[in-house]
């Protein structure tokens, strides 16, 4: 409205110029000063009126320069800066979880078995996480992720990322060691309801530094880090001092994973292979208080192991509370490596790992000190088939056809098959009970499990599923006297998901 009146006084003005030679020719000078006046008057009103347009862009300008841009939708809530720089962002996670043992878990097959406990059937909060992250000044991004599931709080993530560029970046805080496939897939984003066995021996959440990032186009990524260390399987949190070391020495973490063909459109895009350590030299206590270092220690720093979907407790290594003399307790080295790998090919997956750990460990009996490297190992192989056509991935795929009644829209529907297993050394049972590592009556040897299930994506937030698993176990069993095979344990889980 503004730049129209501003055209029309223009237009006056040009008018009243024009017919001043008329004017002058009626020789009326008093009429003539009058209009020149008149003119002059019109003149400055429309430079007024033009700077007040200029003045009103400028501040228009300025606001949109420094108002927030508030954001909300299927990928969360958003508060971002103008420029963009930097952005809080809430999401969240909830996973509910409904968990029947078939047939029971087998401790009732007429085993006399004085550890067996009968599994009840349960539905649990599995996780309830609001997820706070963000970023400032476009480089340093944050992640803060507590987590209310299970009947207990911890804070799963909490660190800090600087990426100063993508070769060079530093991570600090509390986060996922850099070193198993499965456990680094997002939490939300895992083909089958629980893990594999092998994540019986993997480090899960630790708290430290790693300088990590990516090169050669973006087709190769390397972690190195310096952690606390936690022990197999287990989070910084899972000890009596949670998020608190209880070692002196640290664990140091390597790993790389190419993806050499992400950028062609060859069958060999989806393929990625790499290769992650960690180093350890520690020292546990098999009697609840270390006298051989100036670190007062609580706990023999070695782990239990647990069934995959059951998630039931079949493994521990001797402990002084279980009527020994003293307890196994790591002492020495720890060394884990894996080779892995994953390959996708449209609405195909194919997924691998195997990880090794050696772990220096000691007993103290009534003959004198025995001491072991023992090395345990597990593998597992995992495949998926998206049936509607979505191309599968490391991450949740990305639904075509979002589940509607109105349409008849059936959302992504994905088959998954599973096997894994999980060895332990035989040297932890070499011995006496009162010399070995761990009791063949009440511990596993080896566990072998198949898995197989239906994932159904309702939409890119909602995600229902329905696992299947058997594991059959040698060892870690007793019928009267004898030692035995713990009974196949069989499973049937389900899962609603909720992310945003």
């Amino acid at each position: 409205m503004q730049f129209k009146y501003t055209k029309f006084a223009s237009a006056l003005i040009a008018s009243g110029i024009i017919s001043l030679p008329i004017t002058a020719h009626a020789n009326d000078s008093s009429e003539l000063e009058e209009l020149r006046s008149l003119v002059q008057d019109l003149s400055q009103k429309v430079k007024v009126l033009e700077r007040k347009g200029e003045i009103s862009g400028e501040e228009a300008t300025a606001a949109k320069a420094t108002t927030p841009i508030v954001s909300a939708g299927p990928g969360g809530f958003s508060l971002k800066s103008a420029d963009g720089s930097s952005e809080l962002r809430l999401r969240g996670q909830i996973q509910v979880d409904g968990r029947y043992f078939v047939n029971g878990d087998g401790s009732a097959s007429g085993s006399t078995n004085a550890t067996a406990a009968q599994a009840a059937d349960t539905v649990l909060l599995k996780q309830f996480r609001p997820i706070f992250q963000g970023k400032l000044w476009d480089k340093y991004e944050f992640l803060l992720t507590p987590d209310f599931g299970g009947g207990k709080t911890i804070v799963q993530d909490a660190y800090i990322d600087a990426k100063f560029n993508p070769w060079f970046q530093v991570k600090a805080g509390k986060q996922k060691s850099p070193f198993g496939l499965e456990r680094l897939q997002g939490d939300a984003d895992g083909k089958f309801i629980e893990r594999s066995l092998v994540n019986n021996l993997v480090p899960n959440r630790d708290i430290g530094v790693q300088l990590h990032g990516a090169f050669a186009d973006n087709k190769v990524e390397y972690a190195l880090g310096y952690f606390n260390g936690v022990i197999d399987g287990n989070s910084s949190d899972n000890y009596t001092n949670a998020d608190t070391d209880n070692n002196r020495d640290k664990d140091y973490v390597a790993r790389i994973f190419a993806t050499p063909f992400k950028n062609d459109t060859g069958f060999l895009q989806g393929l990625g292979f790499g290769l992650a350590a960690t180093y350890s030299n520690l020292a546990g206590s098999g009697t609840g208080v270390n006298t051989t270092t100036a670190q007062s220690a609580t706990e023999s720093n070695l782990p239990s192991f647990r069934s995959g979907l059951g998630q039931l407790s079949n493994f521990k290594y001797t402990t002084a509370s279980a009527g020994a003399t003293n307890g196994t307790y790591a002492d020495g080295q720890r060394l884990r490596w894996s080779p892995q790998f994953y390959y996708y090919n449209g609405p195909f997956g194919l997924f691998g790992e195997y990880v090794q750990v050696e772990q220096d460990v000691s007993r103290v009996g009534n003959t004198g000190k025995r001491h072991d490297k023992l090395k345990n190992d597990a593998w597992q192989i995992a495949a998926s088939w998206i049936i509607t056509g979505e191309d599968a991935g490391y991450v949740n795929p990305t639904v075509l056809h979002p589940f509607n009644v109105d349409t008849g829209d059936l959302g992504a529907w994905e088959l998954v098959a599973r096997y894994s297993e999980l060895n332990i050394d035989d040297k932890t049972f070499a011995g006496t009970t009162a010399t070995s590592y761990a009791d063949p009556k009440s511990s596993i040897s080896k566990a072998s499990a198949w898995a197989t299930g239906v994932n159904w994506y309702l939409n890119r937030n909602l995600k229902l599923a329905l696992d299947y698993e058997q594991t059959s176990f040698n060892d870690g069993w007793t019928t009267g006297a004898v030692k035995s095979d713990r009974p196949t344990e069989r499973v049937l889980s389900t899962r609603l998901q909720l992310g945003f």
